[in-house]
């Protein structure tokens, strides 16, 4: 009996690394043993975790900025311990936060055209954990809040705008977190731990939703990420130390709706999901594939689409959000891979004969507007992400600062009722009038600080364009 292919609009996407010349060269990637992507990607830069002696950085390159990486550019390096996991905020391509082996989270701005000197001085630093911070994640609808998990076992969820630690969940996780995922509107997260267990959190309320002791049975990392549909997609082991991964439904987490082995290398399987297209790309640590299933709703729901090969293990992994990809090339995921001296971008296309806009491939995604502010989320209230249009491509250029940078909660002046502004946080909040009249002045210090630095980074930056424009002209 002859066997009917699935029809699937994905069945021949296929992946392609770039050329030598459009990789970033001589980059030290980080050689902690943690089990992050060790790399952060937007329609603007690429961040990676770097080696760093005596403390823990992170570079930061415009995208276009391919080639050799010289090893006197500058860092990001605030940190007293080693970086563990970087995330860019999806509501301002030039802030990202940091977690690190020094128990802080950090919150930095990049300047518009990159780095031209290192940043050690945050935006605001989040003191709250009592262990190294290995997990940082953004919320992916409201503004400014960000959620931290460390090796104390506890998750908490900032407002960064005001420096503070609104939601602490202390006591939900007997063993150490392996990752947290948002649900695509925020009012949830997973979590999968070293428990065994796969939990789902109404972090407002504190309460555990959902949880599958042993989803996986095996005793090596596991991953758990939400899908746009609210059901739960996991990787793990089983007791023979096979890789597997599994689909479930949060409200009966009895069984998996769909369960598969697939080989048994013992890299982690790091997920990244597109909801848009409902594919899903399993890159493995140490690895040199990136393997890809689309999720239906018919059985057996999870379709393995196609494996892209290459001969390099990876170190770790970035993934661009769909904005930055390139519509008129059919490209639907790009990945920026980690080698042990560099990041090799390699971008997944769907083949199609028409120039024209492809509009199955690229539903309205989510934009880079923020459809809360971070109070309206701690009240009660959930949105779903505000969808944008690819028609005509995403320009990261001068319409992005129309947008975004008028309304940069960095650069806006505090008014009486919300505080809005990242630069002028103090560390702690003082009760007494002292303690408050003390901040106020640290804050008046900080932003003199950063107006001063900034003007000290324009400067160099125009000296800098003034000596091109000279070459040029001679």
């Amino acid at each position: 009996m002859r066997r009917v292919v699935r029809q699937s609009k994905f069945r021949h996407v296929f992946g392609q690394a770039v050329k030598n010349d459009q990789c970033y060269d001589d980059i030290r990637v980080s050689r902690v043993t943690w089990d992050s992507s060790f790399c952060a990607v937007n329609p603007r830069f690429v961040a990676i975790i770097v080696e760093a002696s005596g403390g823990g950085a992170f570079l930061v390159l415009p995208l276009h900025k391919t080639g050799r990486i010289d090893k006197s550019y500058p860092t990001v390096c605030g940190h007293t311990g080693p970086v563990l996991d970087i995330d860019w905020c999806p509501h301002n391509d030039q802030v990202i936060a940091s977690g690190s082996e020094d128990c802080t989270v950090m919150v930095w701005q990049i300047p518009e055209n990159g780095l031209t000197l290192s940043l050690t001085e945050p935006v605001v630093i989040l003191e709250g954990h009592s262990k190294r911070v290995g997990i940082v994640a953004w919320h992916p609808t409201a503004r400014n809040v960000l959620l931290s998990a460390g090796c104390d076992n506890a998750i908490i969820i900032w407002n960064v705008g005001t420096g503070e630690a609104l939601i602490n969940l202390d006591d939900m996780h007997s063993d150490m977190i392996y990752n947290v995922s948002w649900n695509r509107n925020g009012s949830l997260i997973c979590t999968a731990s070293k428990d065994k267990k796969v939990r789902v959190i109404d972090p407002r309320k504190q309460e555990i939703v959902a949880e599958k002791e042993k989803a996986h049975e095996g005793a090596r990392p596991m991953r758990a990420i939400f899908l746009a549909d609210g059901n739960v997609f996991t990787t793990g082991f089983s007791r023979m130390s096979e890789r597997q991964l599994a689909l479930w439904n949060p409200k009966n987490m009895e069984e998996p709706i769909a369960l598969h082995e697939m080989d048994t290398s013992n890299g982690v399987l790091l997920p990244f999901y597109d909801p848009d297209t409902s594919i899903i790309y399993l890159c493995g640590k140490g690895d040199s594939s990136i393997r890809y299933f689309e999720i239906t709703d018919e059985s057996p729901y999870v379709h393995y689409l196609n494996t892209f090969s290459s001969k390099e293990p990876q170190r770790g992994m970035g993934y661009m959000p769909k904005r930055g990809l390139d519509v008129n090339k059919c490209e639907i995921a790009r990945f920026f891979k980690l080698h042990e001296r560099k990041c090799e971008p390699i971008i997944m296309t769907v083949p199609r004969k028409s120039d024209l806009f492809q509009d199955d491939l690229y539903p309205d995604t989510a934009g880079p507007e923020a459809a809360l502010e971070a109070e309206e989320w701690f009240e009660g209230r959930n949105a779903d992400p505000l969808l944008i249009s690819l028609k005509h491509g995403y320009i990261p250029g001068k319409n992005r600062d129309l947008k975004v940078v008028k309304k940069n909660i960095l650069d806006s002046k505090p008014t009486a009722n919300k505080k809005c502004d990242l630069i002028s946080i103090p560390k702690k909040t003082a009760d007494a009038a002292s303690g408050q009249n003390e901040a106020k002045l640290d804050e008046i210090l900080k932003e003199i600080k950063s107006i001063k630095d900034t003007i000290c980074n324009q400067d160099e930056r125009i000296s800098k364009l003034e000596q091109q424009m000279a070459k040029i002209a001679a």
